[in-house]
């Protein structure tokens, strides 16, 4: 594809996304092969576990697909998903149902490993089966991990919910909601971090209300191409305790320092210098290979407003607090010690 051709790519992608976020029609169904792909580092999280899917219409999702059918693999205790009050059927679910239901499955009780209608319970909701209702918050304290792909334009909102009822979870989201002031300060306090991730950083995701428009290649019937999506998750990896391999010496001509900052940049991730022991500006994609033990994250710069909290390390410019090299900006930084120096 040519490059005029990716740029014009990209633009669509993200007028989707701002058109989803304005509609509030961002429920983009996940993959199966997404979920399996990502869920089979997980399973020591599960045994005896409550898993609660709050943001999916059961009769159709993959999430309860995978761990009904994968109860006693993964030894869980119970399994409950809940089910938004559906206005449109094209669009939020392939059956027609105006009612909101929750569904639990806590099971296979005839002993053929699978997940058989008549062994799950299917109740009736009396509110709108909205994450933040009554009725589903009661569910939620239930449980003991959440996990689904909850609404893009409400990411901030359900992150902070799981939050304030101490929940573990592994949610999908969008790679901008790092740069979310609430969502940044729970990485930095490493009380939130990425999974495994989709293939390419990109996931394939049933939804039938926008244009698709991946390459050809790349083009799958009924789906559409999303481009910086990611797992979020509360829940240990080994991921997070792998260092990423460094290999480039520092040189003042290839790591130049900000105007208003007292820190090198870094252009690329593989590029971080072995032997700099400083501060160190490195692009947003950086969390993805992030060590907890290798690293300390210090802030974020991300746009031109100074606000210590977030950015993390002294301000020296004037007006504008992006990261700035020779009066030009660097784009979003992530502002980084290694600590094995």
């Amino acid at each position: 594809m040519s490059i005029n051709n990716y740029k014009m790519s990209k633009e669509a992608q993200n007028k989707n996304l701002h058109k989803a976020k304005n509609n509030k029609k961002d429920e983009f169904y996940t993959q199966l092969p997404d979920i399996e792909n990502e869920l089979r580092h997980y399973k020591e999280h599960f045994k005896d576990k409550v898993v609660y899917c709050n943001c999916d219409d059961p009769r159709v999702s993959n999430f309860f697909h995978y761990f009904s059918y994968n109860f006693e693999h993964l030894g869980l205790k119970k399994l409950i998903a809940t089910c938004y009050k559906n206005q449109d059927a094209d669009l939020f679910s392939q059956n027609d149902s105006d009612k909101a239901i929750y569904l639990e499955y806590d099971g296979d009780k005839n002993g053929n490993n699978i997940p058989d209608p008549e062994e799950i319970g299917i109740i009736a909701l009396k509110e709108d089966g909205d994450f933040r209702s009554k009725e589903s918050i009661e569910l939620l304290k239930q449980a003991d991990i959440i996990v689904t792909n909850p609404p893009f334009s409400l990411f901030r909102e359900y992150v902070a919910q799981l939050i304030e009822y101490n929940k573990k979870f592994l949610i999908v989201g969008h790679q901008n909601a790092i740069t979310y002031k609430d969502i940044f300060k729970l990485m930095k306090e490493n009380k939130l971090w990425l999974g495994y991730g989709f293939k390419g950083g990109a996931g394939h995701f049933i939804n039938t209300e926008y244009e698709d428009y991946a390459t050809a290649g790349d083009h799958r019937d009924g789906m559409i191409r999303v481009s910086g999506v990611h797992w979020f998750t509360n829940l240990d990896i080994n991921k997070r305790h792998e260092d990423l391999i460094l290999y480039k010496p520092y040189t003042l001509e290839e790591y130049p320092t900000y105007d208003n900052y007292d820190a090198i940049n870094v252009n690329k991730t593989k590029d971080i210098p072995v032997d700099y022991k400083g501060i160190m500006g490195v692009p947003i994609t950086f969390l993805d290979k992030y060590s907890v033990e290798q690293f300390e994250i210090l802030g974020l710069s991300a746009s031109a407003g100074y606000s210590e909290e977030i950015v993390g390390i002294p301000f020296l410019g004037d007006k504008d607090a992006r990261p700035l090299i020779n009066g030009k900006n660097t784009y979003a930084r992530i502002f980084v010690k290694n600590k094995k120096i």
